[in-house]
């Protein structure tokens, strides 16, 4: 972990997302916050001392899905998959898919696995599963003020995690879509997924992937800031304006509502056509029952 003392900062921004403004300042309070992303590996000693299983590996509730088929009451999560070429991008039912059998062992289904990957963060990861996780090492999970302080690090009101200009001296400085999306990559290979945990340089505060590879869990129930409007955006429909539990539901979810929380930093799915929200700024509301597959967290610790 790095220890980050008490500061104030400006927090969100008024130039992209509706969702995420307005910029204003913010205090907080000392803390200490994973330098990483938590790894496949680190979650794997987890399960291992403690025989933990994830939402994703349990079965669902008939009674909490009325209508659900059978069929989808089997454990699994959502995956990402590429499209056969370029799609309407306002229907995300179209690269997302329910995945009986996904899970953070099986990132894309029954078949897959870790080799290669304990390095990689590890996802597929509701919000039950990183508290525990969290609680576990003595620590909790970061609120969405200081994950944004120390995603800023020390750059009060840049752009990125490394200041304002996209790709400095040509070079990418974190993990986000190449290519076009969501159906061709132009990565070497076509290489497709989250990258091991470091593969870009940190930040001024010692945090890597602070940007894109993976979103992250906050403890902060889902609400846009204050100020804010209700217009839908690429990744999150409209919202209420409340931080309260009960309101962080989406209210034109079907079946039983499920509150969320805030996730934040992006992803290895953030693409500038749709999605550019590889930047401290950027929000997007989740329920805490839904892993992804491009869903991960790390954890913080009091300091006070």
């Amino acid at each position: 972990m790095v220890a980050l003392a008490a500061g104030r900062f400006r927090m969100g921004s008024d130039l992209h997302y509706p969702e995420e403004g307005p910029s204003r300042a913010v205090r907080v309070g000392p803390f200490a916050i994973d330098r990483y992303q938590v790894t496949n590996a680190q979650f794997a000693a987890f399960v291992s001392a403690t025989g933990y299983r994830t939402v994703a590996e349990r079965p669902l509730h008939a009674a909490d899905y009325p209508g659900l088929p059978a069929s989808r009451l089997a454990p699994g999560s959502l995956v990402f998959r590429p499209t056969q070429g370029p799609v309407n991008l306002r229907d995300l039912s179209q690269w997302w898919e329910w995945t009986p059998g996904a899970n953070w062992r099986r990132p894309e289904g029954p078949g897959s696995g870790l080799r290669g990957r304990k390095q990689h963060p590890v996802v597929h990861i509701a919000y039950e599963d990183a508290e525990t996780y969290a609680r576990w090492r003595g620590h909790r999970m970061p609120t969405e003020a200081e994950w944004e302080y120390a995603a800023r690090g020390g750059l009060d009101g840049a752009e990125y995690t490394w200041g304002d200009e996209q790709l400095p001296a040509g070079r990418r400085l974190a993990h986000w879509w190449l290519g076009d999306f969501p159906w061709r990559s132009t990565r070497p290979g076509g290489v497709q997924g989250p990258a091991p945990v470091g593969s870009y340089p940190a930040n001024g505060y010692g945090l890597h992937d602070a940007a894109g590879n993976v979103w992250e869990w906050t403890s902060d129930w889902y609400g846009p800031t204050p100020g804010g409007t209700t217009t839908p955006s690429c990744c999150g429909p409209a919202e209420s304006r409340s931080v309260a539990e009960q309101d962080s539901i989406d209210p034109a979810q079907p079946g039983t509502p499920v509150p969320r929380k805030v996730v934040k930093g992006g992803s290895w799915l953030c693409a500038d056509e749709y999605c550019r929200r590889y930047r401290p700024a950027a929000r997007r509301p989740q329920p805490v029952d839904t892993g992804m597959s491009h869903i991960g967290f790390r954890c913080a610790a009091d300091l006070e």
